[in-house]
């Protein structure tokens, strides 16, 4: 079945307040986390640094890394903003997380101090993860292509 992939500058046009959100967790720092799959079709977890620029959702890739092997095989990835947990005595003031998955686009070749490989991502799926303002629920708002974005409720 093929999916229908998009810029981050279309999730924005589509569902500006969610993006914003979406946005703002993965700016909480500068380290993310990726996943990739490895040639045996496990999944390879590692740190990255990703950034919105100009529309795109853009990363590098250091020379001869795994995660850059793995993504010339099978360009599918997920990302995953910093996880930044809520203080103790304050558990309902979490302010969530956010995940994008899709599949990595080479860009070019990174040069000068951090050579590399530069990708962009091709969006299939963003979610946003947080709590109601009540802090008794938890809220997953699900964005895809062509299907809108999706809000589910647990307790």
């Amino acid at each position: 079945m093929l999916h229908t992939m998009v810029s981050w500058a279309e999730v924005e046009a589509a569902e500006p307040e969610f993006a914003a959100g979406v946005r703002a967790a993965f700016g909480r720092s500068k380290h993310k986390t990726i996943a990739t799959l490895r040639a045996d079709g496990s999944p390879r977890i590692s740190g990255i640094e990703a950034e919105f620029e100009e529309g795109e959702l853009t990363f590098g890739s250091m020379p001869r890394s795994r995660k850059g092997a793995d993504l010339a095989r099978d360009p599918r990835l997920a990302l995953h903003s910093p996880s930044v947990d809520a203080p103790e005595d304050s558990p309902a003031s979490w302010r969530g997380d956010a995940k994008i998955a899709g599949r990595a686009v080479y860009t070019h070749e990174l040069t000068g101090g951090q050579p590399g490989q530069a990708f962009r991502v091709d969006i299939d799926e963003v979610v946003r993860i947080g709590l109601n303002e009540e802090g008794d629920q938890l809220v997953i708002e699900v964005w895809r292509p062509g299907k809108g974005l999706r809000r589910t409720m647990r307790s």
